[in-house]
């Protein structure tokens, strides 16, 4: 339709008489849609040649150059407007946040203040965005604020807009905060929410969300159930899953964003065969639907079947970035050297390792794996682009091979760089001052997570300052240590404090550890296997034959290597009022 207007337009008769505001706009239109930047410029040639100046068609000439991409010409015609209105300041704020100058755009609205043009709500909707673009959420608060005390009407749309900055900021909580107390849910608020819990880590509150009564009359749409799949995934629900699957079937929704979401559900789930069913009866697959199973047979400890799925990509020529980075994991999983090699000059020559991070740190990454550390290194140095990722790939690649003065040097290479460290880090740092013995160090920078970098550390940290003590032998330190969490500790952190115990024959620190583990877990088999070895490692074996009978009394048993590891896991029951209301 938009081609044949400029078809139209362009016929001769018309385009050269033509002074029509109504047709010029059509045609500005007709542009936009067809992102025409040449035929647009035509179109101002002409606009300017017939003599209209008025506010409208500028205007319309700033959103054509904004969403053809040419953002400065868009910037020049916005300066040429006599008598600029909020359309005009919206259309070019808009403009720069489309075109990923959001930090232009919040400054342009400053401008717009300063000569008293007062925002409507597509005006702040956007400033809104571009918050969330930038994850500035103290200035997303401000806006917030400004359209309470401005009066402006909080529509569905420009609640979601703010509901999304504050998720992207990572303020969870004061998103559900607006959710809850907005007058009118509609599909697209309730599935910003839900996909917010899912991207932010928080399956199980977007599960509830989904499955939560209140909500049974609003149907979901693909984005919805592409989430809540996701959810699934992360939390290990399948019983959830499978009745997610049901829906997608009752609802006909089986659409490929959905179809790749199942695919991963089904993996991350442990059942491969399931998702490997449903990637065959896709007739045309995607680039996405291709990861999705390569990486579902890495997750299941099948590296190489996921290899031969992605030779089998490269036979169809469907591998992107992702696809490259797989088969680095792969190949990492696996060992094999001499296949993650041929992989390096492929990635080489088709430009993904030159253009994308993520595929030079998976790189480096697998060498390290292999144990080939100058290849690792090599890799490393000359990237021209690192970030986070990329120093904890090349810093744990160091703690793989014992080296852990270099883990160390590189840490401190990557501060001199002010490239923050991420919690992952942190742990690699701990685990290599345990293992060199450096506590001073270690408690150092345990205490610099949360003074410097404001993280709240997790049971990993816990458990590696624990380790750090009790290999140093100082165990009363590390038995204060655990008294004095903030959290319940868990059975990894136990399992380093008895490993202390048991190099330095501390059986009376052990046994009061035994009485913690028993009063705050008495029905767990991970602790009872602790406690088990702890005894075995002394020579008491009438005591380990009690442990083991109050496990056969309790109908414990023993999981294999559930000794360092906590396998208990938080199953939670859902019941699905939404597909029983549609039976």
């Amino acid at each position: 339709m938009y081609d044949d207007v400029i078809g139209f337009y362009n016929q001769s008769n018309i385009r050269e008489k033509s002074n029509d505001h109504v047709l010029f706009s059509i045609v500005l239109k007709a542009c936009c849609e067809l992102r025409d930047v040449d035929e647009g410029r035509k179109v101002h040639c002409q606009i300017v040649k017939v003599g209209i100046f008025d506010s409208f068609m500028f205007t319309s000439l700033v959103d054509v150059y904004a969403k053809c991409g040419e953002i400065e010409c868009s910037r020049k015609v916005f300066d040429e407007i006599p008598d600029r209105n909020v359309v005009s300041w919206t259309s070019m704020i808009v403009g720069y946040v489309q075109n990923d100058c959001a930090k232009e755009g919040l400054m342009l609205f400053n401008r717009m203040r300063e000569e008293l043009v007062d925002s409507n709500q597509f005006t702040l909707g956007t400033l809104v965005t571009a918050c969330a673009k930038l994850g500035y959420l103290h200035q997303g608060k401000w806006f917030y604020g400004y359209v309470i005390k401005s009066g402006i009407e909080l529509n569905s749309h420009l609640m979601t807009t703010i509901m999304d900055m504050y998720i992207k900021c990572g303020d969870i909580r004061h998103a559900r905060f607006i959710f809850d107390e907005a007058n009118m849910i509609d599909l697209v608020s309730w599935t910003a929410m839900i996909v917010g819990y899912a991207h932010r880590g928080y399956p199980n509150e977007a599960l509830k969300l989904f499955t939560d009564k209140k909500w049974v009359d609003i149907l979901p749409n693909v984005v919805t159930i592409a989430s809540v799949l996701s959810a699934c995934a992360q939390s290990g629900d399948l019983n959830c899953g499978k009745s997610i699957h049901s829906l997608v079937v009752k609802l006909c929704l089986e659409k490929s964003t959905v179809i790749n979401a199942l695919i991963d559900m089904y993996a991350k789930c442990g059942m491969i065969t399931e998702a490997h069913y449903i990637f065959e009866a896709v007739s045309d697959r995607n680039v996405i639907a291709w990861n999705s199973i390569v990486s579902g047979y890495s997750q299941n400890g099948l590296a190489y079947k996921s290899l031969e799925l992605f030779n089998q990509m490269k036979l169809e020529s469907v591998v992107d970035a992702i696809s490259v980075v797989l088969g680095f994991s792969a190949c990492g999983s696996v060992g094999d050297l001499q296949l993650g090699s041929s992989l390096h000059a492929f990635s080489i020559k088709e430009g993904f390792l030159s253009s994308n991070i993520y595929v030079g740190t998976a790189l480096l990454n697998f060498y390290a794996k292999c144990g080939d550390a100058e290849s690792a290194r090599f890799v490393f140095d000359n990237m021209r682009e690192k970030n986070t990722v990329t120093w904890s790939a090349m810093i744990s690649g160091c703690g793989m091979q014992g080296d852990s003065i270099g883990s160390l040097t590189l840490f401190n290479d990557m501060l001199k760089e002010k490239i923050i460290p991420n919690e992952v880090i942190f742990t690699t740092i701990l685990t290599a001052c345990s293992h060199t013995g450096m506590v001073g160090e270690g408690g150092k920078y345990f205490n610099s997570m949360f003074k410097d970098y404001n993280f709240i550390p997790s049971m990993k940290h816990y458990a590696c300052m624990v380790d750090l003590l009790a290999r140093a032998g100082r165990l009363e330190e590390a038995w204060d240590f655990i008294q004095n969490m903030p959290v319940e500790p868990d059975v990894s952190l136990f399992g380093a404090f008895l490993h202390g115990c048991e190099l330095y024959s501390r059986f009376d620190l052990g046994e009061m550890a035994i009485q913690r583990m028993l009063e705050c877990h008495p029905d767990e088999a991970c602790y009872f296997v602790l406690i088990s070895n702890l005894y075995a490692s002394d020579g008491r074996w009438s005591q380990v034959n009690q442990v083991r009978e109050m496990m056969k009394q309790k109908g414990l048993s023993k999981s294999p290597g559930c000794s360092y590891t906590d396998t208990d896991m938080n199953n939670v029951n859902f019941s699905f009022s939404r597909a029983a209301s549609l039976g």
